[in-house]
């Protein structure tokens, strides 16, 4: 008999254990039996909680998404201005927790599975939409808003660009780097508007 409480601990270790499965492979071609096994529990048991590994999958990738969320808005609560609330947007993408290997992987391998499963299309347009919602809020009242748009629209590009160039690479990711240049980025958009002015 199942020991009651366990379920969410199991869904959980389940998730952990496909993203890093999914990050020693780099890619999504891992099997139940492989992630079941990392987790500590039977095969049975992983399809039990997820049934085929494509719910698993997007159970994964939902998780990830609200980890993610949940960052953003501690750090958006504790931002005092629309500045700050965009470095913010910036920074939680490439904090220790979000920035990792693993995570990195886990996240080009479901932009490639999203060209052809329309439930992690679904899933990355979410991630999407609200990257560029979260960018909005701090950049429509720095500047007008179509050049707000385009600026959320160049940091998106620029902090998927670097989990992709860092999916690529060897060794630990360097988030500092890549702060760097995506604030540098912004801060020439903000200079532009106001010698613009």
């Amino acid at each position: 008999m199942p020991k009651v409480g366990m379920e969410p601990l199991r869904r959980k270790a389940l998730i952990d254990a496909t993203i890093s499965a999914i990050g020693e492979r780099g890619s999504l071609d891992v099997t139940m039996s492989e992630i079941a096994g990392r987790a500590g529990v039977s095969s049975a048991l992983a399809h039990h909680y997820f049934g085929a590994k494509d719910e698993l999958l997007q159970a994964t990738m939902r998780h990830l998404l609200s980890e993610l969320g949940t960052d953003l808005r501690a750090a958006l609560h504790m931002a005092a201005t629309a500045h700050e609330r965009v470095l913010a947007v910036i920074a939680v993408n490439f904090s220790d927790k979000q920035f990792r290997a693993e995570t990195i992987a886990a996240w080009l391998a479901f932009y490639v599975e999203a060209q052809k499963s329309p439930a992690m299309r679904r899933l990355l347009r979410v991630y999407a939409r609200r990257l560029h919602s979260n960018l909005m809020s701090g950049l429509s009242k720095l500047m007008p808003r179509v050049e707000a748009d385009h600026a959320a629209e160049g940091i998106a590009a620029l902090i998927d660009g670097f989990y992709i160039r860092r999916a690529l690479k060897d060794g630990t990711p360097n988030a500092v780097s890549a702060v760097a240049v995506i604030e540098d980025y912004l801060e020439t958009k903000l200079q532009q508007h106001k010698t613009a002015s």
